[in-house]
């Protein structure tokens, strides 16, 4: 009676520990059948594959709308550098090539009483400057006769395009006549040949000069303006940005305010480049 007992216990021991076993073997059956079915499912397969398709195609659409972005800002930047070129062109024909074009200057001196009047060498249109007015007596103007004639042999030579020659001679000329009529013409005519050679800095040096001998001469905005361009020849753009605005602000409407204001524009386009 005892053996069959500890038979039965002994039964049921086993058929516990088997019972989880059993029970993995039929949920592992219900998970690949339940894969199974969603393999053989048409629809699911179908939706997904719709799905991959609209995922591809807005994958598309983006693709091209960089395309389309990148297009656009080639554009821009072409359309930057070609208005930074015109405006660089437009300058240079403003400053006249090598020297910008002066305001005039007469056939002969100031008149001497009934002295004879010598006439200087012709003057070009485009390099004509008007002569400075001269107030005093009759030895003054005398003066300013010899000075003038001085003065016209290095203007001369910077018509010419020679000048390095023209600088030695505008140097000569204010040794001279440091404080004559036609010192503060040298002085902007020095700076100018200077400019052209690109000697930027010794030109800068002859624009301050004049602006600060004769502040309200009517080469005294066009200084200003050469003094930005230094600045801007030398790199240093934010003095030249500065002294630009300043020529705009103190001179509006003129014709150097107008080229201040293009290379203004010319500097700002240019840092698209």
């Amino acid at each position: 009676m005892i053996a069959k007992k500890t038979y039965l216990l002994v039964l049921a021991a086993a058929l516990v520990a088997a019972a989880p076993a059993h029970a993995q073997r039929v949920s592992l059956a219900d998970r690949v059948a339940a894969l199974e079915a969603k393999a053989n499912n048409p629809q699911q397969n179908l939706d997904l594959l719709n799905k991959v398709t609209q995922q591809e195609a807005e994958l598309r659409e983006l693709r091209a709308q960089l395309e389309q972005l990148q297009n656009e800002n080639e554009q821009l930047k072409q359309r930057g550098r070609d208005q930074y070129l015109d405006l660089d062109g437009r300058l240079n024909r403003l400053e006249g090539g090598a020297v910008p074009a002066p305001a005039g200057t007469p056939a002969t001196a100031p008149p001497l009483g009934n002295a004879p009047v010598t006439a200087p060498a012709p003057v070009d249109a485009a390099m004509a400057e008007a002569a400075p007015s001269v107030h005093g007596d009759m030895g003054a103007l005398s003066a300013a006769g010899d000075e003038r004639t001085a003065y016209n042999v290095a203007f001369d030579r910077l018509k010419a395009g020679e000048y390095a020659d023209a600088a030695q001679l505008f140097t000569s000329f204010l040794q001279l006549y440091p404080g004559g009529v036609y010192a503060p013409n040298a002085l902007y005519w020095l700076g100018e040949s200077y400019y052209v050679t690109q000697n930027y800095a010794l030109a800068a040096d002859q624009f301050r000069a004049l602006l600060a001998q004769y502040p309200t001469h009517d080469k005294a905005s066009g200084a200003l303006l050469k003094i930005g361009l230094c600045d801007y020849g030398l790199g240093k753009l934010p003095e030249a940005e500065r002294t630009l605005g300043e020529v705009i602000a103190k001179y509006p409407g003129t014709d150097v305010a107008r080229t201040a204001d293009d290379r203004l524009r010319a500097i700002q386009l240019g840092r698209l480049r």
